[in-house]
């Protein structure tokens, strides 16, 4: 049985997910097992001999070398670390944030986790920085699309006062997202950049291709001094000649800003690099069934950390409350 979903892929359906999570014991223990698939160590000296079930209300193990003994548990030095939220939530979450394909909004995470919409709102960004490096080959050997996106209000819906902070392109008010995809992978990186200037975009397209990969974007400007590079002038109606599109690159943007108007409405611009980082680990985990996704986020969840104080240092708490 393929499960729901693409048939190329096998989907985990609601009842399936309840009955391997069907509590907070069998969610912890999936946890233990793909963070330590070899057996339990110590996670600040890396020592297999380990104390399991030590009477401490957190931290049931104790490292046993000499010179460490140090007490942790499987949430020690990941995004759960601190987290006072069970490990059934935890696992529901990671399913929830893996199957939305737009992404899941804080308040839908609230109702749906019994919690509330502040611990929802942390507990996705906490998640959100787990999607990492999937393994592809990096740079991208080419051919790739590239091209840039804006993400904000417009400005028609801005208060009276601040319009007069957009620009004459209308873009004053937007942060700069700009991407690469992959066509042999279809796999895509994106970023926020602090503007759409040569070197910026330019240096981008660097970083993520080879240098003799062969480069398509639409006719700005900035890129026409990439070697191997091709363009299609959507000014005068060309999208595609031949090989030349970045229609690739354009679906993911669409999704992005599909997440964007229907389910969070806003993405302040100090969070946004998270959420773009959502879109594309998703994106870039979809051919996997159900279950490796979730595993690879449990993996890209050790050596992160992000507390709630940090999260909300550049903005005001209304701002939190309405994402």
């Amino acid at each position: 049985m393929s499960g729901p979903g693409r048939s190329d892929r096998r989907g985990i359906s609601l009842p399936e997910l309840f009955r391997r999570f069907p509590d907070d014991a069998a969610a912890e223990a999936w946890f233990i097992k793909l963070r330590w698939p070899n057996g339990i160590a110590c996670h600040y000296c890396g020592s297999t001999p380990v104390l399991e079930g030590a009477k401490h209300k957190t931290m049931p193990y104790r490292c046993r070398t000499k010179g460490c003994r140090k007490r942790f548990s499987v949430r020690t030095g990941t995004v759960m670390e601190s987290s006072k939220l069970s490990f059934q939530v935890w696992a529901i979450a990671i399913y929830l944030m893996t199957t939305n394909l737009k992404g899941i909004s804080s308040m839908k995470l609230h109702r749906e986790l019994d919690i509330t919409q502040r611990s929802a709102w942390f507990l996705a960004h906490r998640l959100r920085k787990t999607w990492k490096d999937d393994g592809a080959p990096f740079p991208f050997a080419g051919p790739v699309e590239v091209d840039e996106t804006f993400v904000g209000g417009k400005a028609k819906n801005m208060h009276a006062a601040d319009r007069h902070l957009v620009g004459p392109d209308g873009r004053g008010n937007k942060v700069t997202v700009a991407g690469v995809r992959d066509r042999e992978t279809g796999k895509v990186r994106a970023a926020v950049v602090p503007d759409t200037n040569a070197g910026t975009l330019q240096a981008f397209v660097t970083h993520c291709a080879a240098p003799d990969a062969i480069v398509y974007s639409d006719g700005e400007p900035a890129y026409g001094a990439l070697e191997h590079h091709e363009a299609v002038n959507h000014g005068v109606g060309e999208y595609v000649r031949g090989q030349v599109s970045i229609n690739g690159m354009e679906s993911f943007w669409s999704m992005l800003k599909r997440g964007y108007i229907g389910v969070f409405h806003r993405m302040s611009p100090e969070h946004l690099h998270r959420y773009v980082q959502e879109f594309e680990g998703r994106h870039n985990a979809r051919g996997l069934d159900t279950a490796d996704q979730m595993a690879e986020m449990v993996r890209g969840a050790e050596g992160e950390r992000l507390r709630y104080e940090d999260l909300i240092a550049h903005q005001h708490g209304h701002e939190a409350r309405a994402i």
